[in-house]
This record gives C-alpha cells, structure tokens and sequence, in this order.
C-alpha cells in the first residue's frame, strides 16, 4: 500500500502549481467544466511548461486520480498502521468514520472517483481504468479486514460495504454528515453482525 520517491512523477514547483490548481477546480467543478488554459492561468505558467509536465488535459486528469489513490492509501495506511492490536470490526468502524469526517469538511462535494466516472462514460478511457483500480484496492482492503474478522464470505460482504460507502460518499455531499453517521454505524452493525459472520 507504500509508494516510494521511485514511484512518484518527477516533481517541480511548475508541475505542483498546475497539480494543485487542477486538483481545486476539478473536484469543485469537475473535469470538463475546467478547461487547460484556465488551469495555465490560475497555476501561473506558460503554455510551453504547462504542455511539457502534461501532454494532454487526459493525463492531467489520470494524474490527479493518481494522486487522490496515493492520499487515501496512505489515509488507510496510516489507519491501519495504528490499529495492529484492535479488531477488525472496530478497524472497519474507525475507517467509515474516517469517511464521514471526510464528508463533513468545507466544499465537500462527494467521491473524486465517482465523480470523474460519471464525466466519462466510456469504460474503456483511461480515467475509468484509474478509477477501476482505486476501487478494486478499496474492495480488497474490505475483504482482508472481512477475513481477518472471520467473515465467511468477506468478498459479498465487501461488495455490500463498497455500495455503503458509495452511498455514504453521495450522503455526505447531499444530505447532513452527522446523520450519515449515525446511519452508517447503523448499517454496519446490521451488516457485519448478520448471519453468517463468525467474528
């Protein structure tokens, strides 16, 4: 779940600034409603510097995506780390609750993932393969938590928690935080108590 300085994109404060000013607009915005040369004014480079850190507005795209997987794997790793010793229920309620506290800051406006999938319909783009993959790592973070807990079918039990968690993603952005929370806890307790798990 690490990435190491090997794995990063070759970094300069040119590329941070058009980085973070895409990050800004496309998560507020979204994707298509943002166009290049608003990003090359409001980072502050030229054309030229902006062209050669991003060939495309595609790849800007799949670089965001890609940094926004990095923050959660390390969110998680971070999660993870500090919980060797506490069951993996408790781990599943403290990482949902990590969510809603997600949910409840400022300009919140719902998952990056699930918002650039619903800009690109197309399965086969590569921004739906980014989005395919922060998906499948979250997915088995969920059935490994699921095993470890003696869940005896983790991989349907994760697949229902990937849906709370879409839902919790669109709840927060419309609905009230702290409802999805007391919501939430609610679902998990029904879920990982139900029938069929051990833990």
């Amino acid at each position: 779940m690490r990435t190491t300085a090997s794995d990063q994109p070759r970094e300069s404060p040119a590329r941070r600034r058009v980085l973070d000013t895409a990050t800004t607009l496309f998560y507020a915005q979204g994707v298509h409603a943002v166009g290049v040369d608003r990003i090359i004014a409001e980072a502050g480079v030229a054309k030229a510097t902006f062209y050669n850190h991003f060939p495309s507005k595609d790849e800007l795209v799949h670089a965001y995506l890609d940094e926004q997987y990095r923050s959660q794997r390390h969110a998680a790793a971070t999660l993870l780390a500090g919980s060797a010793e506490v069951p993996a229920h408790a781990v599943l309620l403290r990482l949902f609750d990590l969510m809603v506290e997600i949910g409840r800051e400022p300009g919140f406006r719902g998952c990056p993932f699930i918002n650039a999938a619903a800009e690109f319909p197309d399965a086969s783009h590569p921004v739906r393969a980014a989005v395919l993959d922060h998906r499948t790592w979250f997915r088995t973070m969920l059935t490994d938590l699921l095993t470890a807990a003696g869940d005896t079918r983790p991989g349907a039990t994760a697949d229902i928690l990937m849906l709370l968690r879409d839902g919790l993603a669109v709840g927060c952005y419309l609905d009230d935080a702290d409802t999805m929370r007391r919501v939430v806890r609610d679902a998990l307790g029904r879920v990982l108590d139900a029938p069929g798990d051990t833990a």
